[in-house]
């Protein structure tokens, strides 16, 4: 299954009584595909997914199969720190026809490395769809060492990951030794650039919903072996890849796109609306960019 080089962690779109948006899911997505996105992740954190219910979750994955009509993958954000629960969402959402399939660390119950294999492991072993690993070890308080990694890219179904530690060690190391068919994609937007240099494949975005045309731009620029033009891109979108990260995802990126007349509603609690001081810096990022919809 090929993702493509820039895949957006979907942002969820809720009414304002704090229920799933369903049109609001099919305008996103359109807003998302005709701006660059090569592929979507529902139900990711950018999603929201630890307020989602899990009839929730079933029912986002299906309305945005629906609304993708198979214009690019869909992959749905399955994980749990329950392994047994991890594999029955991820059979439910093979069923309504999800494409792929992002699995965290096993968060809070911080694992061994032989548990993070039996994991993963188990899930792979009870769906047959591609899976990417996502390691972020600072909200799941693991880290998913490269023996593992490379352990559990034997599995063939276990074919990619997002990698969101920010240890440029780690992650030239991983780079070196993985095979060619196994896809390290960079999870965190600022990390693109650096991360595609070192042998990654391209990027699991959230920024994507901003300046996806842009991203796609400095992604071409690297791919086509023109890296000065992509340090331009990466130089002019850097105060934005920061801006989106100044309080908790999503709450700015859920600003930004009430500012550019892209509206995904309400967040839910614990989160909530991002502070004045980021929503200014927001306007300021989004008028430099030519975004901004809706009168300041």
């Amino acid at each position: 299954m090929d993702y493509g080089r820039l895949v957006t962690a979907m942002v969820t779109p809720f009414t304002e009584s704090g229920e799933l948006d369903e049109l609001g899911i099919r305008r996103i997505v359109n807003h998302l595909l005709e701006t660059g996105t090569t592929a979507i992740v529902a139900a990711g954190t950018t999603g929201e997914s630890p307020t989602l219910t899990h009839s929730e979750k079933l029912r986002l994955f299906q309305l945005t199969v629906e609304a993708v009509n198979k214009r690019v993958p869909v992959i749905a954000g399955t994980g749990s720190n329950d392994t047994k629960s991890a594999v029955e969402l991820s059979q439910e959402a093979a069923a309504v026809g999800v494409d792929g399939l992002l699995q965290v660390s096993p968060y809070y119950n911080k694992p061994s490395q032989e548990g993070l294999y039996q994991h993963f492991k188990t899930v792979a072993e009870a769906v047959n769809l591609p899976i990417m690993l996502y390691n972020i070890p600072g909200r799941c308080g693991v880290n998913i060492d490269v023996d593992t990694v490379l352990r559990l890219a034997q599995i063939p179904n276990i074919t990619s990951i997002k990698e969101a530690s920010g240890n440029f060690s780690y992650i030239a190391e991983l780079a070196a030794k993985k095979s060619d068919d196994f896809l390290m994609y960079s999870g965190d937007d600022k990390f693109t650039l650096p991360i595609m240099s070192l042998g990654g494949y391209g990027v699991v975005s959230v920024a994507a919903h901003v300046v996806g045309q842009e991203m796609t731009a400095m992604i071409d620029a690297f791919l086509t072996g023109d890296t000065a033009e992509a340090a331009v891109w990466n130089g002019r979108l850097m105060p934005m890849f920061t801006t989106l990260f100044k309080t908790s995802n999503p709450s700015p990126l859920k600003a930004a796109l009430r500012m550019m007349n892209v509206d995904a509603g309400p967040l839910r609690l614990p989160l909530v609306e991002a502070p004045v001081e980021v929503q200014n810096l927001l306007k300021e990022e989004l008028e430099r960019l030519g975004k901004m919809q809706l009168p300041v």
